[in-house]
């Protein structure tokens, strides 16, 4: 079923070149779920059941499983066999704080982790860099769905790049990832940090200028069919992605083989591995939602694992970067993320990650 997300139109920039002035009109489509798809009276009719967060960016993740998995599997076309469970997360809840003051790892996986292991649902569906270093007991992830376009986008009314904002202008994100690489290139720009909310929430508040620019994710607005809000993409060099940026990740619990069996085969084994190598990073450092942390893993032109690694201040003041090449293979990309938390790690010294 496909339903208007918004009653009205909003008003954002031709995108069609990054000179251009004039507006345009345009209305946000994405898949939703029933009443069908949600409620757990039916719960004992479904095959498989699908926990998500009811934003329309992680349900047209949950619905870009269930395609798959329909396509996989016969007995999962079936009408009503497979249903779709929307839990609301710690992080959908706290709207009005930045993510870094309520802290703590698992703000949109929580929920979601306790209704799989409650048997409340059968799998979930994270993206994979809301998805802390460790998983809850009972559960694994033996799935990533091929991965998405891992860079940043530029997107404003009135500029065509970073570069292009005059001093004082107001950048809107909840990232201090994306905070600290700003303000190390562009120290004039003001960054307002709690800048929160759905894709089109944000949108929205950029319509209205409440802030003079924001970044998003490429993948997300990808997933939504609404690249034609993109004034510019960032390139790797620009702005290092979040560690897993761009991936689906697919969890079920450790005791179900036949769920374990649905989700090997949907698994995209390359990006498996470069996610592998990039949490190894993470885990390495420790990070959390107070430390500016980047982390990318990809296959080179020779095959190889090209591994960046950055971990920064958040007024961005102190930026530290690394890289690494070795085989694209499970164990070198482990260890090749691992090496280079460790270096980073030495190289910040004491105090660094808790101020």
């Amino acid at each position: 079923m496909e339903t208007l997300l918004s009653s009205s139109a909003l008003t954002l920039p031709c995108l069609k070149t990054s000179k251009c002035r004039r507006t345009t009109m345009f209305r946000v489509r994405a898949s939703v779920a029933t009443d069908q798809d949600t409620k757990h009276t039916n719960s004992n009719v479904a095959l498989l059941r699908i926990g998500t967060r009811g934003s329309p960016l992680a349900l047209a993740q949950a619905y870009e499983t269930r395609d798959k998995l329909m396509s996989s599997h016969p007995e999962l076309a079936e009408e009503g066999a497979i249903q779709i469970v929307i839990i609301k997360t710690t992080g959908d809840k706290i709207l009005s704080q930045p993510l870094a003051d309520i802290g703590g790892k698992g703000l949109f996986t929580k929920e979601i982790d306790e209704a799989l292991i409650n048997g409340d649902i059968d799998i979930a569906v994270h993206s994979m860099k809301d998805v802390p270093t460790y998983l809850p007991d009972k559960t694994i992830l033996p799935c990533n769905l091929p991965r998405e376009d891992v860079r940043d986008a530029f997107i404003s009314l009135s500029a065509s790049s970073l570069a292009d904002l005059p001093a004082g202008s107001v950048v809107g994100t909840a990232s201090l990832r994306r905070k600290s690489q700003i303000l190390h290139r562009y120290p004039s720009l003001n960054v307002q940090e709690n800048f929160r909310g759905n894709v089109q929430t944000r949108l929205r508040k950029l319509s209205e200028g409440v802030v003079q620019a924001t970044l998003l994710a490429v993948a997300g607005l990808k997933r939504l069919n609404m690249t034609e809000n993109v004034t510019s993409t960032l390139s790797i060099d620009d702005m290092l992605p979040a560690v897993a940026q761009g991936a689906i990740g697919i969890a079920c619990r450790s005791d179900d083989d036949k769920l374990a069996e649905y989700l090997a085969s949907l698994n995209h084994e390359e990006t498996r591995l470069a996610v592998s190598c990039e949490r190894a990073f993470l885990e390495t450092l420790d990070g959390s939602c107070r430390t500016p942390i980047a982390g990318y893993a990809c296959r080179n032109e020779d095959g190889n694992c090209l591994f960046r690694g950055l971990v920064a201040s958040p007024d961005g003041t102190r930026v530290l970067e690394t890289s690494r090449i070795g085989a694209y293979a499970d164990d070198d990309m482990m260890k090749m993320g691992k090496d280079a938390g460790e270096e980073l790690l030495s190289r910040a010294g004491p105090g660094f990650f808790s101020s």
